[in-house]
């Protein structure tokens, strides 16, 4: 298959809002795709190489962008091969090989071609919320069901393999993906509530109601001795959380994935600020006196036994079982199963005032499906709270003259398309995230203007709002009402941005 038939099945999915002409679009592409070519597609379709970052710079990449060829002869195996070797190639006198590789590609593509690696490889094509569209892509190119291929994605957490597995095998192969003690599965999300009783209504009686820790969520894999450990985005941190390693190799099993959250407490057994817990997960030399706690709401696998599909019921008692005894309780979540409107306000207030967010719902019968926010799992917050894409930003003025201060926000477009602009906020920024915000965003930069920069989609920023409004001043239609700053999310990607349908729920009256 020749490389330029991706490249315009890019376009086509480009030129269309139609989710259904988007999927028909990639599936006409997987269907003429053999073997590996299937897995290189569907991962350029979806917004990165195989191989991963390459860390190629934007620049180098533009310069290489010149002379293209007149037609196209690049195959897809060419190509995938190239950057495999890209990816390959370090130590002295590596950088000069690196663009000798990016040299020879460059030079065998056309100007479409050329356009689309740079994109691809600066991270330009990444459009997270064109997973679902892929999915549905996958199943009509194999025609098989969609939730057998979102099944088997669920458990192998990468779209290409998926692909492949569906492509060659069908429906039984996908039935044949199972969950792996030390391969990640795609963690379940909650769905945000709009109020405690608002949920309780919507779930019923059968639910427990747990507190919503300000922390980080992490899955962990038990097998023997070895213990592994990933972030929400399945990124692997291991080594850098000796200390969970240690609590959950104390565990009463031999084989267990474990689902939570874990954060850094203050010695009064209150929760230390976001970044604290964060910055285990991203320093090669994290401080000493930041100390993680997990605490596991979810129980996925023990010894042997899958509990995925089982109702979370079945799944609390045996993680409580598991849990059970003084030198384990501690790393439960707290909660109360089966409370009345009462004691599920006590476990609210309660979890406020320690500190935390709020608490998250769930129905006691729903089974783990992982990767989705459905209504099974509801997480309630006194304040409204939106996961939102930075699109770029305005130089400051005042005492903020030369600090890039005024964010453009975006929500995801829940068909696959870029990220849609929803608002602007310069409030509740400190001085420390203004020279943050001066120093990171010229190296995202797409493009550069006297008023400020325009950004690539890669950063998610958690904004506080009372509500939202209808607006045609921006291209969502809507508007946020006093948007604050509450924090960078490094621990989530563009991907698991709020959607434009999210922020359409806030809509003030409803």
């Amino acid at each position: 298959m020749l490389f330029a038939d991706v490249v315009a099945a890019s376009a086509a999915v480009a030129a269309t809002r139609s989710r259904t002409a988007k999927a028909a679009a990639i599936a006409g592409l997987l269907r003429r795709a053999d073997g590996d070519e299937v897995r290189a597609a569907t991962a350029w379709l979806a917004g990165e190489p195989l191989q991963g970052r390459t860390g190629v710079g934007w620049r180098t990449l533009t310069r290489l962008a010149h002379h293209p060829a007149g037609q196209p002869r690049l195959t897809v195996a060419d190509v995938d091969r190239a950057l495999t070797e890209l990816a390959g190639t370090t130590g002295p006198g590596s950088a000069a090989r690196r663009e000798a590789v990016l040299e020879q590609l460059f030079t065998g593509a056309t100007a479409d071609e050329q356009r689309f690696l740079v994109r691809l490889l600066t991270g330009e094509l990444r459009q997270g919320a064109l997973e679902g569209v892929v999915l549905d892509a996958i199943a009509a190119a194999a025609d098989v069901p969609a939730p057998a291929v979102r099944r088997a994605f669920m458990l192998s957490g990468r779209l290409p393999e998926t692909a492949a597995t569906a492509l060659a095998g069908g429906t039984g192969a996908l039935g044949a993906v199972h969950l792996r003690v030390g391969r990640p599965v795609r963690p379940m999300l909650a769905s945000p509530g709009s109020s405690l009783d608002a949920a309780l209504a919507d779930l019923g009686a059968d639910v427990t109601v747990e507190t919503k820790l300000d922390g980080a969520r992490i899955q962990v894999h038990r097998d023997g001795d070895v213990v592994r450990v990933w972030t929400r985005t399945l990124r692997e941190v291991t080594d850098g959380v000796p200390e969970l390693v240690a609590q959950v190799r104390s565990l009463p099993c031999r084989a267990a994935v474990l689902d939570g959250e874990t954060l850094a407490l203050d010695d009064d057994g209150r929760p230390r600020a976001f970044q604290d817990t964060m910055s285990r997960f991203g320093s090669d030399e994290p401080d000493p006196a930041v100390v993680l706690s997990p605490f596991f709401f979810d129980l996925l696998h023990l010894d042997g036994r899958d509990l995925l599909d089982e109702p979370l019921a079945v799944r609390l008692d045996a993680l409580a079982e598991l849990l059970a005894g003084e030198a384990h309780a501690a790393l439960r979540m707290p909660g109360v199963r089966g409370p009345t409107a009462e004691q599920a306000a006590e476990v609210l207030d309660g979890a406020l005032a320690a500190g935390h967010e709020g608490v998250v719902v769930k129905a006691l019968d729903a089974p783990y499906a992982a990767g989705r926010r459905g209504r099974a799992w509801q997480k309630v917050k006194p304040v409204h709270t939106l996961d939102l894409v930075v699109l770029g930003a305005e130089w400051g003025y005042g005492r903020r003259s030369g600090k890039l201060s005024n964010i453009h926000l975006g929500a995801r477009d829940p068909d696959g398309g870029e990220p849609v602009m929803v608002g602007k906020t310069f409030k509740g920024m400190t001085d420390e995230l203004l020279d943050w915000q001066t120093q990171t965003f010229p190296e995202l930069a797409r493009e550069q203007h006297e008023w400020g920069v325009l950004l690539k989609p890669e950063l998610v920023v958690e904004i506080a709002l009372d509500g939202t409004q209808r607006s045609p001043r921006y291209p969502g239609g809507l508007a946020l009402r006093f948007a604050r700053v509450l924090r960078y999310r490094p621990d989530k990607s563009p991907a698991e941005a709020d959607t434009l349908d999210a922020v359409r729920a806030l809509l003030a009256g409803g």
